[in-house]
């Protein structure tokens, strides 16, 4: 069994349990939880921090683009962006499309999630600030923004769906190897591994606290593609990591209701 940190939908505060090797069951003292009838919320979480730039391909895809002005040349410290609180979600939700589209951008991501203050990591320590990982989907409104990520684009309401689930840092052995897929209505749209991270989880951390302190509770999205597949209305939405779970959703015309 892997320890998992949850909140139920009937409890005001997180709670540690235990998931079941089937994935479909959750112990909580002695009692089984079946989540086909178990309503889950978003894991409480502080600061979400997405990082721009951060796979390979994202590099070798822009080509001439990142030696053009004003920059000319690729980025050297972490390109770094917030989804605030109003765009954080959680599992089974309905996503609401703005007015003024007609498709977003899916944002698969591993959520690395903070477990004590850090500042000035060291790489060699950086997993020891971190108390476990889950999955995140940084949606925005298509955009051409490379550099400076679009806070407009980006911050939308519920454009963040954060799930199902934190699991504890024990249960994934290399933050390092693990594969990020994207589905949308059953179809395997993108799929990634995050050994293509330009930094790593730790050299992440530690470049990210070099200049600002990172809080208990705090997520770094530790990288999206960036050119990812869009979805329309009433499309369903899944992303699975091996050993941390699968987070659903879909998207609505409106309203931001739950499932």
């Amino acid at each position: 069994m892997t320890e998992i940190f949850v909140k139920f939908r009937d409890n005001s505060f997180m709670t540690t349990a235990a998931l079941q090797e089937n994935g479909q069951t959750i112990i909580k003292d002695s009692k089984k939880y079946d989540l086909k009838n178990t309503a889950i919320d978003a894991p409480e979480v502080g600061t979400v921090y997405g990082v721009a730039l951060n796979l390979e391909q994202d590099i070798s895809g822009l080509g001439d683009v990142l030696y053009e002005k004003p920059y000319q040349k690729p980025p050297k410290a972490p390109v770094l962006y917030m989804k605030p609180q109003n765009t954080v979600t959680g599992p089974n939700a309905f996503v609401p499309m703005p007015p003024d589209t007609d498709s977003l951008s899916m944002g698969p991501g591993l959520g690395v999630v903070i477990g004590k203050t850090a500042c000035r990591v060291q790489q060699e320590d950086a997993l020891d600030y971190v108390s476990g990982y889950t999955i995140v989907n940084d949606i925005s409104i298509p955009n051409d923004s490379v550099f400076r990520p679009a806070v407009r684009q980006k911050c939308g309401d519920s454009f963040c769906p954060i799930g199902p689930w934190i699991t504890s840092k024990s249960a994934i052995q290399d933050p390092n190897q693990l594969t990020v897929s994207l589905f949308i209505n059953g179809t395997l749209e993108q799929q990634y591994n995050t050994s293509e991270m330009i930094r790593s989880v730790p050299k992440l951390i530690a470049d990210v606290t070099e200049f600002m302190t990172l809080s208990p509770g705090d997520v770094l999205i530790a990288g999206v593609p960036l050119r990812s597949p869009s979805a329309k209305r009433g499309d369903s939405i899944t992303i699975q990591i091996p050993s941390i779970g699968s987070l659903q959703h879909s998207i609505t015309g409106g309203g931001g209701e739950w499932l």
